[in-house]
């Protein structure tokens, strides 16, 4: 079961952009709240602790404990927008959970023991993560903060596709569904593949192949009249 992570916002009457440009200069982040049936709320929250919550990996793929004028209510991060250029997030929208239904959301992959690995020991070998990240479908009680993926016995020439992932109790991946090509890899370990490169000997050869051509075809012309006939001697 995922930990509680508890965030806090104030309701908000003034909407619109000019509202919203107000509440940025004064330190704040507009956001809204919708779903469940229930009608969208306007909130607001601290910009500062707001981005202190957005650095972990939690915050975008966690059930959410908001707070607003002291009403609890269970969401999820559906949208987060940030300046272009300043360290600065500008809009949110959260989606409100109905605990009895499933939902589907992206959790991150976190990969454990990988340095303890043959294939990490071992010389030329390059371990590639596919994917970071996979969608995975259950009841928000239910809902995993990250799924762990052991690479203890990773080896060369190994393939760990999505069907490898060990999930928790309640939790699947809706894409494993749509068929086996849809198995996607989530990790392998491969030989470094090396270009040989031209032998010297045979650069210089070739080298002093061409010197040797043109002045063959120097005398040629120089032998030769502008009509194209034979000088004769």
């Amino acid at each position: 079961m995922a930990t509680i992570h508890e965030i806090t916002a104030e309701s908000r009457a003034d909407q619109g952009k000019g509202a919203s440009r107000r509440l940025r200069r004064a330190g704040k982040v507009p956001a809204i709240v919708y779903g469940a049936g229930v009608p969208a709320e306007a909130v607001q929250f601290d910009h500062e602790s707001l981005a202190l919550a957005a650095r972990n990996d939690w915050f975008a793929s966690s059930i959410l404990d908001l707070l607003v004028e002291g009403k609890r209510q269970k969401v999820l991060l559906r949208d987060l927008q940030k300046h272009p250029v300043k360290p600065q997030l500008l809009h949110l929208d959260f989606l409100r959970i109905d605990e009895a239904k499933p939902i589907r959301v992206y959790v991150s992959i976190r990969f454990l023991n990988q340095e303890k690995s043959p294939a990490a020991k071992t010389s030329g070998v390059v371990i590639s993560h596919n994917q970071t990240e996979v969608e995975v479908s259950c009841l928000p009680k239910d809902l995993p903060e990250h799924i762990d993926l052991d690479l203890t016995e990773l080896a060369l020439g190994d393939i760990v596709h999505l069907s490898d992932l060990k999930l928790p109790a309640g939790v699947e991946i809706p894409e494993l569904k749509l068929g086996k090509e849809y198995d996607h890899t989530v990790v392998s370990a491969q030989a470094v593949r090396e270009e040989a490169e031209a032998a010297p000997e045979a650069a210089e050869g070739e080298a002093a192949g061409e010197g040797a051509a043109a002045p063959a075809a120097g005398e040629a012309a120089a032998a030769a009249k502008p009509d194209g006939s034979a000088e004769k001697k």
